[in-house]
């Protein structure tokens, strides 16, 4: 009998733990939990960060990131199971798709702004990079200042668009802005001479150009015209979820594996800047 009361004492106390959590989960957590998915947003076409592979796959720097917040999320919520729904979003539609909960995290190409602060929130960083621009050669482009009668193709509804506006009004050139529907279609637009100019973040335009290798020669010019912070996408005023993701994103810098991520998608283009080195550094807080 004593032992009957004890076992029942035993299940009543897990039960009541389980509750528990089950009252404390709000958000995007308790969404997770209920359904067993998280639904993550992704470009399909920003390479190195995040594309749509060969296989029909997510893939990319970003993605990488994300499936360590998907297990740490896994873990969090003691799930044995873990559906990740993998979602399409454009410039256009990432920020509402994360604030209307289409989607419960973007792992992109984002800059974290202040202006986008009004409506999602931003995880720790994930990248630095800086808006550049991509020519074709023969385009007569050497510097930012040749850019006076040039068209310059730039996907709306970016940082990069307004980077580009700003530059081009503050050193009074007479420039033609080419709005293109993604990357794909503005190294489409360089390729036929629809445009002399690219701008998009500087990684990103690396990664046009070994797409694109062996079609023709291009370069980029040696100024940066932004500096870009790059961070996950999440709801306003859902800090449980954000300190999941934080701690998945700063571990993973403070034990050093992001070496090995950075490698796979970067390590072509050699060691990291300075600025990424710091950066990773500076987000890699302690427990």
């Amino acid at each position: 009998m004593r032992r009957r009361v004890m076992v029942a004492l035993a299940m009543t106390s897990v039960l009541a733990a389980t509750a528990g959590q089950a009252q404390t989960l709000t958000g995007t957590l308790k969404k997770v939990r209920d359904s067993g998915t998280l639904t993550v947003g992704y470009r399909e076409n920003a390479l190195p960060f995040s594309y749509t592979g060969s296989d029909g796959k997510p893939a990319g720097y970003s993605i990488d990131l994300c499936q360590e917040i998907a297990v740490a999320v896994q873990q969090e919520l003691k799930l044995p199971n873990l559906t990740v729904r993998w979602v399409p979003v454009t410039p256009e539609n990432r920020l509402d798709a994360v604030a209307n909960g289409t989607v419960d995290i973007e792992c992109g190409s984002t800059t974290a702004s202040l202006s986008r602060h009004e409506k999602v929130d931003f995880t720790l960083l994930t990248f630095v990079d800086g808006a550049s621009l991509l020519i074709a050669e023969g385009s007569g482009i050497r510097t930012v200042a040749d850019l006076a009668g040039k068209r310059v193709g730039v996907v709306p509804g970016t940082t990069t668009e307004k980077v580009v506006a700003d530059f081009l009004r503050g050193q009074s050139l007479a420039a033609t802005v080419v709005p293109v529907k993604d990357h794909d279609e503005g190294l489409a637009a360089l390729q036929t001479s629809k445009i002399e100019a690219y701008a998009s973040d500087r990684v990103i335009l690396v990664g046009l150009v070994l797409q694109a290798r062996g079609t023709s020669r291009y370069a980029l010019i040696s100024d940066d015209l932004s500096y870009e912070p790059y961070a996950f996408m999440v709801r306003r005023d859902d800090s449980a979820f954000r300190l999941v993701a934080n701690r998945a994103l700063a571990r993973t810098y403070r034990s050093g594996a992001i070496g090995a991520i950075y490698s796979k998608w970067f390590g072509a283009l050699g060691k990291p800047s300075q600025a990424l080195v710091l950066m990773y550094a500076l987000q890699g807080l302690p427990e």
